[in-house]
């Protein structure tokens, strides 16, 4: 079937704003580019979190763990702390690999347990794995403890250096600006995969496991491997973005992967809507940008101008109008903002 044109525009529409976004942003300070690279990072968490959650229907509490692996791996291999230094596209699929790894053996001694029993083990797992970085320190010093990993290096293609800044056909070329495209294209190639994978057969499988797994399984579906496999995938995602996130910031700790931080991924999939991929793409997007908005325009500035003094905290303000923003959301379109079909029909009523 030929693709219409106005497609086509689309696309190119969308590609145009993407490159035109960091400079955009730069305008108005590097910081929010910083802002814009993180926002992309958690994209890469909410896909990999949506296989899971989204297609497979399996709550997973400690996603987070998955990010801190991939992060260790990469500041392990590419820092003074052990005196290796491998270049980044040799890191970043063993990063990958070995998150996998690591949501096998969450999903092994899980694969009987539902709802809320599934959600307090992978919460636990979570923290285990915070608690193991933060004391991996004696009696050989391998994750360096609360003190963390320093002086990561960043990435490197040849003499190009992702971290300094140059100049390319008069455009400047500053070091996030230079992450931000390659978080994109990666982010990009990340949802074919997404794409691919719901489409075909074992996406079919991991929707019927969801739906009602005894009903699958009775169809023949092969249960455990698929729910392992949907496990090892949204982990690989995970540790790809921590190995990302280790390079761009060049020093890492335990304290960067606490449970809030999976809360926040939970439910951006959750807002943007479960088992749609542009629709948790929308929901990363959102919750990474609008509490940075509010904490400009709930600051203290605002309001010494307003009343003549600070009088709440702008950090209480801010979460108060993040929670309250998420209760509406619940209230109005528990599915989510662009939720999947399946779910919609699952939570609208059919009408008289």
């Amino acid at each position: 079937m030929k693709t219409p044109a106005r497609v086509w525009i689309g696309f190119a529409l969308i590609g145009v704003c993407l490159a035109a976004l960091p400079f955009a942003l730069a305008y108005y300070g590097t910081a929010w580019v910083r802002i814009a690279n993180f926002a992309v990072l958690y994209v890469l968490l909410a896909l990999g979190l949506n296989i899971v959650v989204g297609f497979a229907g399996l709550l997973d509490l400690g996603y987070i763990a998955f990010y801190a692996v991939g992060a260790y791996v990469y500041a392990l291999l590419a820092s003074p702390h052990f005196n290796i230094h491998l270049p980044f596209w040799v890191i970043l699929p063993i990063g990958a690999l070995v998150a996998a790894f690591f949501g096998i053996l969450l999903g092994a001694p899980t694969l009987k347990l539902r709802g809320d029993y599934l959600a307090i083990v992978t919460l636990g797992f979570g923290e285990i794995i915070r608690i193991f970085l933060n004391n991996l320190s004696r009696p050989v010093n391998i994750t360096n403890g609360p003190q963390g990993i320093t002086r990561i290096d960043p990435f490197h293609l040849g003499a190009f250096d992702f971290s300094s800044r140059d100049n390319l056909l008069g455009l400047e070329l500053s070091g996030p600006i230079k992450y931000y495209f390659l978080l994109v294209a990666i982010t990009l190639g990340v949802i074919v995969v997404n794409i691919r994978l719901q489409n075909s057969r074992i996406g079919r499988a991991w929707e019927a496991i969801r739906e009602d797994e005894i009903a699958a399984r009775a169809m023949g579906i092969n249960t455990r491997n698929l729910k392992l496999l949907a496990f090892a995938m949204g982990a690989s995602f995970g540790g790809l973005a921590g190995g990302m996130f280790s390079a761009m910031q060049g020093f890492i700790s335990p304290e960067s992967f606490v449970l809030v931080e999976s809360i926040m991924v939970v439910a951006m999939v959750v807002l943007g809507g479960m088992g749609n991929i542009w629709g948790v793409v929308l929901g990363a997007i959102l919750l990474s940008f609008v509490p940075e908005i509010l904490r400009y325009t709930v600051g203290a500035d605002v309001q010494a101008r307003l009343f003549g003094r600070s009088l709440i905290d702008p950090e209480v303000i801010r979460m108060l109008l993040f929670g309250l923003a998420m209760v509406v959301m619940m209230l109005f379109r528990p599915a989510g903002i662009l939720p999947s079909a399946v779910r919609k029909r699952e939570l609208t009523r059919p009408t008289e």
